[in-house]
């Protein structure tokens, strides 16, 4: 008896190829697991090809017709629908091929890489259960999600696969660091590591003094809304108005910190800001 594995148009099937004269009942299991053994029983007799076509494969095998073939472990591994016939002949018969009956493999999707701290529902994550044969697997399956942060919470959820993936949003961490997030199907598991950096500023104050004849501006540490030191690079952009005419000066923060010197106009308008995000203001010399 010969094994032959063919490619064909991304289907795999049964097919046993024998005369008009050794025609007979054909029978298989309806349906098997993926990478199981399982036996073909042919009629008729004499020499005879059997062939099973189904999703991206074709087996071949060279038979005899009338006796009971066993097909090996792992001939079949793709799960789908499969076809067995007997060329030459009317007789054909189906199999369905199903995933194993276990995950083998978690696919894990963690979005985005990188995030601002103190995010509602910023995290999310999506699974996708395969088993040994890389077919997804689609039984109903909880997946324990953990979101461990560095402020030292931990959020865990667990949710129901279904037609085999899962999904879910995590809030950010209101400190920054890196989180870890692990997803977990019994004793499988896979990890992804999202950044979290600090937000946009938050209370934006500065503070002015006479330097010669000029006036020096100065912020407070910019920090966001849960208190993390915005990174040093970050635009401040300081406005002085006098008599109609508008100055503006944007400075990258050094040290935690923005200064610039701007003229001193009595009675000139001076404010601050970062992106969207606005400061107090001072009226100079007033």
């Amino acid at each position: 008896m010969r094994l032959t594995r063919l490619l064909l148009n991304g289907i795999l099937g049964v097919c046993l190829v024998a005369p008009l004269s050794a025609q007979g009942v054909l029978t298989v299991p309806r349906t098997i697991v993926a990478g199981s053994a399982f036996s073909v029983q042919t009629g008729g007799s004499g020499p005879g090809t059997l062939y099973v076509v189904g999703p991206n494969q074709v087996v071949k095998m060279d038979i005899q017709l009338g006796s009971a073939l066993e097909i090996a472990a792992g001939t079949l591994y793709n799960a789908g629908h499969y076809l067995v016939f007997v060329s030459g002949s009317s007789e054909n018969a189906s199999l369905d091929v199903t995933p194993a009956n276990k995950p083998a493999d978690v696919s894990f999707l963690a979005r985005p890489s990188r995030l601002p701290v103190g995010l509602r529902g910023g995290i999310t994550g999506a699974v996708y259960l395969f088993d040994l044969y890389k077919n997804l697997y689609t039984a109903p399956t909880p997946v324990a999600f953990q979101l461990s942060t560095p402020a030292g919470t931990v959020q865990s959820r667990s949710i129901t696969t279904r037609n085999g993936a899962a999904w879910i949003a995590m809030d950010s961490s209101p400190k920054v660091g890196a989180a870890q997030f692990v997803a977990r199907v019994g004793d499988i598991s896979a990890t992804r590591v999202i950044g979290q950096v600090p937000g946009d500023p938050c209370g934006l104050q500065m503070t002015a003094k006479a330097a010669g004849q000029k006036v020096e501006v100065e912020t407070a540490p910019v920090r966001d809304c849960s208190g993390n030191a915005v990174p040093d690079g970050t635009i401040v952009t300081f406005t002085e108005v006098y008599n109609g005419v508008q100055a503006t000066v944007d400075v990258p923060l050094k040290r935690g910190v923005a200064r610039v010197e701007m003229p001193a106009y009595p009675g000139a308008m001076i404010t601050v800001a970062s992106g969207v995000v606005l400061g107090n203001q001072i009226r100079w010399g007033r």
